[in-house]
């Protein structure tokens, strides 16, 4: 009776209940096993889906960016005869914005009348706002045709999308026209699309314009925020802090945006006083700091080195009840590692690793950096093999970081083995890491394979910068190479790699070392001409080879031009006119140029007062020389 029973019911299935159905749907963790299910039921020749089980599946789907099945889904509902309503595309068009993928959702968009729907302006939003995620502002510009075709009316979401994309696309007249165009159409512009004009116009410094502009709209908070912000970019503090007094007046509460705003700019000019006062403003006015409130002050006390204030605002922060994000961290544990206090920085570091915040690869490359600058390989390999058992991914900046640390210890194969590593581990060396590379190499006087690295770079898919020359130029001429190193020359010519300061100055020291002082002049000439400044250092290099040629009368020139220039002299400056004066004038007039060194409050350093005693040694002997030094000293 039993065995007949089954065999009846396996031949005649009992079709399941559509409310058991979408409750399994609803509940099924697995994503997979819930589309599983789907199909198996749908498979069924009497059980139909309703438009809720397709409603569910799709959230399902489209959560999980499984798309695919989503175009499956979307295909089976019109084969079922199932209307797709605005909701349905909209969700769709929603998910492959998020998946970064604007032109599958054009594609769906292009078929939702094949499925019974029309196009509303709701589903134009929607689709103008995937588009702009990604910049794709020629089609922006091909939807608001088809939206004017279609006869579909756009609204002042429409508007704001459009706002939006002119001013990303640096178009803010073309914006501000559109404005003028909405409000002549009967659609008033709201908070949001005054926000963002005035926002952009203060990004192209423009904040009397965008001033003007706001106070056509009813003031409101992003508007202030946006104009504040603006206002510090350009420097015009007090009308910024004024901004403060005139949103009182007009009934307008200053938020945390607001407040931060201002304690940050404070901050970044170094005027910590005023940031904090700010912070206590806050607190008075009963408008509570948020993390970014804190971290601003965090990193302005870091900067200055002040880092036990640093410490006393993290704590402050914790006892607001305000947990630090992976930035407050980081931002802490730079301010650390800039004061030189390591041992703390680490602490921090351990910290973060025991939390509910982890350390992500800006955290474990500010150590490394701060280890290979002092030089110390042990403690920087301890960090890496920390980050990398911990299972953080290393970035280039990590790598580079760590190349750096193995040059500086000349364990050079190690970091070539680094290189073919990042490689392997998709993560490909960028020109800067080739460049803390070549420098290296070039500072051991290992030159050849500094050229030779540069040769690979184009393999790595990576192409030398000024940077780049600007170190092999400086290997090869402390080298001797001229010939390599004037071949590099004419290569950034043919390149058309700008020369900087640096270079000039570069080639200048190489070509006055080699004793080709004309070749020197006429290279510091061509940069004038190219509209570069000389800096302190272009004048030592023209004195130092002027003073070795015994052209002391141009060296003085050179001097007196500096200041002229409003340069201040150096050390450098006066110990290479001292040295001249005494080879080829007078120790007197050397002398009077020492005098002159420290009239003009520039302490003389031991590399000056060798230079003096060993010409005066030479010409009066131990004690005579002795004691005129004693009366220059006296006299000053």
């Amino acid at each position: 009776m039993l065995i007949n029973l089954m065999v009846k019911m396996v031949k005649n299935p009992v079709d399941p209940k559509e409310s058991d159905v979408l409750k399994r749907l609803k509940y099924e963790e697995n994503i997979s096993t819930a589309l599983e299910h789907f199909k198996g039921v749908a498979n069924s020749s009497s059980f139909k889906h309703a438009p809720l089980a397709y409603k569910i599946m799709m959230e399902k789907l489209e959560k999980k960016q499984e798309m695919n099945s989503v175009q499956y889904l979307l295909q089976q509902m019109k084969l079922e005869g199932i209307s797709c309503f605005e909701d349905t595309f909209i969700s769709v068009i929603d998910a492959y914005r998020r998946g970064k993928a604007a032109e599958q959702a054009l594609k769906t968009f292009y078929r939702i009348q094949d499925f019974g729907c029309k196009p509303t302006v709701r589903i134009y939003n929607h689709l103008l706002d995937a588009l702009l995620s990604e910049n794709r502002f020629h089609m922006i510009n091909l939807i608001c045709s088809n939206m004017k075709k279609d006869g579909t009316v756009p609204n002042v979401y429409t508007y704001n999308i459009l706002l939006k994309a002119l001013c990303k696309n640096n178009r803010v007249d073309g914006a501000q026209k559109l404005l003028v165009e909405m409000s002549n159409k009967g659609c008033s512009p709201d908070e949001v699309s005054y926000t963002t004009i005035v926002s952009s116009l203060c990004k192209f410094g423009k904040v009397k314009e965008a001033r003007e502009l706001a106070m056509r709209f009813t003031p409101a908070i992003p508007i202030y925020n946006a104009l504040i912000n603006g206002l510090f970019k350009v420097y015009n503090i007090k009308e910024a802090v004024d901004l403060l007094d005139e949103m009182a007046y007009k009934g307008v509460d200053p938020n945390v945006i607001t407040y931060t705003t201002i304690l940050k700019a404070f901050a970044d000019q170094g005027n910590l006083g005023l940031s904090c006062a700010m912070l206590s403003k806050m607190f008075v006015r009963g408008c509570s700091p948020n993390i970014h409130s804190f971290t601003c002050l965090i990193k302005g006390n870091s900067l200055m080195g002040r880092w036990y204030e640093a410490l006393d605002v993290w704590d402050g922060m914790i006892k607001e009840g305000i947990f630090p994000n992976v930035v407050a961290y980081n931002t802490l544990l730079h301010g650390l590692c800039l004061a030189g206090n390591m041992n703390m920085a680490v602490s921090v570091c351990c910290a973060m690793e025991r939390s509910d915040c982890h350390p992500n690869s800006t955290t474990y490359s500010t150590l490394i950096d701060c280890f290979a600058k002092s030089g110390n390989v042990s403690k920087a390999s301890e960090i890496w093999n920390r980050m990398i058992n911990l299972g953080c991914r290393p970035n280039v900046v990590v790598y580079t970081c760590m190349v750096d640390v193995l040059c500086r210890n000349c364990m050079f194969e190690q970091a070539y083995c680094l290189i073919d590593n990042m490689v392997i581990e998709n993560c490909p060396p960028n020109t800067i890491t080739f460049n803390t590379f070549i420098k290296g190499l070039c500072c051991s006087g290992r030159i050849e394979w500094a050229v030779m690295l540069y040769n690979q770079m184009e393999r790595f898919g990576c192409s030398g910068n000024a940077t780049t020359y600007n170190e092999l130029l400086d290997g090869l001429f402390k080298c001797n190479n001229l010939t390599v190193a004037l071949q590099l020359v004419r290569e950034m010519e043919e390149k058309i790699i700008e020369f900087n300061l640096v270079t000039y100055n570069t080639i200048a020291s190489g070509l006055c070392n080699m004793g080709m002082l004309e070749e020197t002049v006429k290279l510091v000439a061509k940069m004038l001409v190219r509209g570069i400044t000389p800096d302190v250092l272009t004048f030592n290099i023209l004195m130092d080879a002027y003073c070795k040629g015994g052209k002391v009368e141009s060296a003085k020139q050179l001097l007196n031009a500096m200041y002229q220039l409003g340069l201040r002299p150096c050390f450098i400056s006066y110990t290479c006119l001292i040295g001249g004066l005494c080879n080829w004038i007078s120790l007197e007039a050397a002398i009077c140029c020492l005098q002159r060194m420290i009239t003009d409050g520039v302490p003389p350093k031991i590399s000056t007062w060798n230079v003096v005693v060993r010409h005066l040694l030479c010409k009066m002997g131990y004690t005579s020389a002795l004691q005129y030094l004693e009366s220059i000293l006296a006299a000053d």
